[in-house]
């Protein structure tokens, strides 16, 4: 197989897949809330219409070590988002939608900056919701000589059709595995049926991937990556998403369990939220990815 794999398509399937993601937005299903709204003229939760609207673009040194390497990961911050965390850490992004509209051509341009500038990957953040615009200078940069892996890092509430049209363009899937209970997802994020949806997308990408693959140099080629927020009072049931990793994914995926919560945005003096992490909550939570089998645990933030 070619990598990465976007390489390998042909001008029949490229075109196949924009007109198709352009289908999908049309009465929008790139997502697993599926509003159904006509992206020309309407905006959903997302807030997404026309062009991309990016908040920055720049090599990364905070991301996986996988991703990071020598160089950084290039990544590119959409604003927008289709949760609606009431603790995001980056609310002016994703809520505020803070950052500037970039025309297809100018966002690949910006790929292509962020591999002159050595950067080992294009990490596309918070993607779901921009990816008609995303397919099209993926496409753009790949003709005028993008040649680095394409990692979608999103929250994992992606639908099945947007995850079928990636199929072939992604390289590294790495997504947020938030919540084991349908509950605290509906009422800390204001989404129905995450652990369903997220499961699903999440069995997706590891079809179409696999586990990770690390190339001699330490950096990451293709596969998937899982990321877990512990939350305080076991609000996200870590134990719950571990063991759907390690039964109906694999023992072997690459799984970062992650101390960083903090209050933020509407969490501040919640009664639950309001709070970081214990180190006994994380060591549970550590605990729970061992127990379930999981061998290919990175323990940040603590």
């Amino acid at each position: 197989m070619v990598y990465p794999v976007y390489l390998s398509l042909d001008e029949n399937k490229w075109k196949e897949k924009i007109e198709r993601s352009r289908e999908l937005a049309s009465s929008c299903v790139l997502c697993g809330r599926r509003c159904g709204v006509d992206r020309a003229s309407e905006v959903g939760i997302c807030k997404a219409k026309g062009k991309a609207i990016v908040s920055s673009v720049s090599p990364h040194f905070g991301e996986e070590p996988p991703l990071v390497g020598r160089k950084g990961s290039g990544t590119i911050f959409f604003s927008g988002c289709n949760l609606e965390c009431i603790y995001c850490q980056n609310y002016e992004i994703s809520h505020l939608r803070n950052g500037r509209r970039l025309s297809n051509e100018e966002l690949s341009k910006q790929m292509l900056k962020l591999q002159s500038w050595g950067c080992h990957n294009i990490n596309l953040v918070s993607p779901t919701h921009e990816v008609p615009n995303i397919l099209q200078a993926i496409k753009m940069a790949a003709e005028d000589g993008l040649n680095i892996p394409i990692v979608y890092n999103t929250g994992g509430y992606d639908s099945k059709e947007t995850l079928e049209l990636l199929d072939g363009v992604v390289d590294i899937y790495m997504p947020d595995m938030k919540y084991g209970d349908e509950k605290y997802a509906m009422e800390y994020s204001k989404v129905a049926k995450y652990p369903e949806i997220n499961f699903a997308a999440v069995k997706e990408m590891h079809r179409q991937v696999g586990d990770l693959v690390i190339g001699k140099d330490g950096v990451a080629i293709r596969g998937l990556i899982v990321r877990h927020l512990v939350l305080p009072n076991g609000l996200a049931n870590t134990k719950k998403v571990m063991e759907f990793i390690a039964n109906e994914i694999s023992k072997n995926t690459y799984v970062n369990v992650m101390a960083q919560y903090r209050p933020c945005f509407e969490a501040i003096n919640h009664p639950l939220l309001g709070r970081r992490i214990t180190r006994a909550e994380y060591q549970e939570a550590l605990e729970a990815a061992a127990s379930a089998g999981l061998t290919r645990l990175e323990a940040s933030g603590w």
